[in-house]
């Protein structure tokens, strides 16, 4: 009979849910967590589910917060006459470690794409467009990774935002096609934000 222990193999099969973790490292982190104190565990558990409840939208910007309006869209400072479109909000936090951009973003939460059953009635495009109404707005940065459904989401809110008569940009190439912005260095995000081209 095989060594099993029904809960272990629950963590274990929880943690391997986890994007980027694999059976072994699931198993590693579900038996540092019964080995440890049952107080960090209770802490763990603690934070896994304040999260979860807290955390949500903001109303304007669609990206995470834990308050009524994230901290960049509540701060005065920032110009919101410039909106950057991410497809993720981890996108959010790589362009806010380069300290360079001082606009506002737009998260759409994801991309188009068909074979993943991925339509534009599935991302925050009206929420941008809703914003988009404001006379303020004067630019719109579109920094989608530059991959093929990165591109097909670029272009197709470029022709939707067109008419309004609305500055759009594109990031320039400094980040390489094919890559995530998540993984982007400081430096290659701050190039690609000086250099990004009218479309």
């Amino acid at each position: 009979m095989a060594y099993n222990i029904t809960s272990l193999n629950e963590l274990t099969a929880q943690f391997e849910k986890l994007p980027g973790i694999g059976k072994k490292t699931a198993q590693r982190l579900a038996l540092f967590v019964i080995t440890s104190p049952e107080e960090y565990a209770s802490r763990f558990a603690a934070a896994l589910t304040d999260a979860k409840r807290r955390i949500h939208l903001c109303p304007s910007c669609q990206s995470l917060t834990d308050v009524d309006i994230c901290p960049v869209c509540a701060d005065p400072l920032r110009d919101k006459g410039v909106i950057c479109v991410v497809s993720d909000p981890k996108d959010v936090l790589a362009f806010e470690r380069t300290r360079e951009y001082k606009g506002v973003y737009h998260v759409l939460h994801g991309v188009i794409s068909p074979l993943d059953g991925v339509g534009p009635e599935k991302l925050k495009i009206r929420e941008l467009l809703a914003r988009l109404s404001d006379s303020s707005v004067k630019e719109v940065i579109m920094a989608t990774d530059p991959t093929v459904e990165g591109e097909a989401t670029a272009s197709y809110i470029s022709r939707l935002i067109k008419p309004m008569g609305i500055k759009i940009t594109r990031l320039a190439y400094g980040v390489p096609v094919g890559a995530n912005l998540e993984y982007a260095d400081t430096v290659t995000l701050q190039r690609a934000l000086e250099g990004r081209n009218e479309i």
